[in-house]
């Protein structure tokens, strides 16, 4: 199988697989267990776009085997309490070896932390916001294959929700940031056709229960 054409690649134990993982433990194990699969919880949103974020201009792989220190550090992304940071706590991160130590990124979590208090309570939650913005099949390409995910690392949905999200105040969330969230989030399938996980992914995205909002202008998808 020819990796840089089809995007897949066949494992030690005989499974195909997308081809980004490579062979290596712990980047497996998040390709099976976790991308993609469909979240509801804010708290674990908010991670996982904060955690984008960081990750512009280094490789996912860094931040994966950085984020058990980034959620010490940050204090499990509970988004009310990082957005009651202050001066001393972006000083302590700058010095805290087990993280990025970017401070545009830093106080940019911190920054993202109050604007996603002011969202959850504008919507509802931060899941019934995001989850609002879910595409349709309309907005999906026929096959997810190599040659299309490349050639496609933003999207239209990508693109709104960055422009929603700046409007708010938000920063690092730039239409292709936003995409590689809605991929790890679950609120689209990009693993490709042949992937073992892909089918998977698609029942675990049937049987998932949308957010509902306490707002009428937030209906459900």
């Amino acid at each position: 199988m020819d990796e840089k054409k089809t995007g897949l690649m066949v494992g030690a134990d005989g499974a195909t697989r997308c081809f980004w993982p490579g062979a290596l433990p712990d980047y497996l194990h998040y390709h099976d267990n976790e991308w993609g699969r469909p979240v509801a919880n804010d708290t674990r949103l908010f991670e996982k776009i904060c955690l984008e974020g960081f990750q512009s201009g280094l490789s996912w792989l860094t931040i994966l085997r950085k984020r058990e220190s980034f959620r010490e550090a940050f204090s499990g992304f509970d988004f009310d309490r990082v957005a009651e940071y202050g001066e001393t706590d972006i000083e302590r991160l700058l010095g805290n070896p087990g993280i990025v130590r970017h401070r545009g990124k830093i106080v940019s979590t911190i920054n993202n932390a109050r604007r996603a208090r002011e969202l959850a309570d504008e919507a509802g939650s931060l899941a019934a916001w995001f989850w609002k913005f879910e595409p349709g099949a309309d907005e999906r390409p026929k096959v997810v294959d190599y040659p299309t995910l490349i050639a496609n690392p933003t999207t239209l949905t990508s693109t709104r929700i960055s422009k929603e999200l700046k409007k708010r105040g938000w920063s690092f969330v730039g239409p292709t940031t936003v995409y590689a969230f809605m991929q790890a989030m679950g609120m689209v399938n990009d693993h490709i056709e042949g992937c073992m996980c892909r089918g998977k992914i698609e029942a675990e995205r049937k049987a998932f229960k949308r957010p509902g909002v306490r707002d009428a202008g937030y209906p459900h998808p």
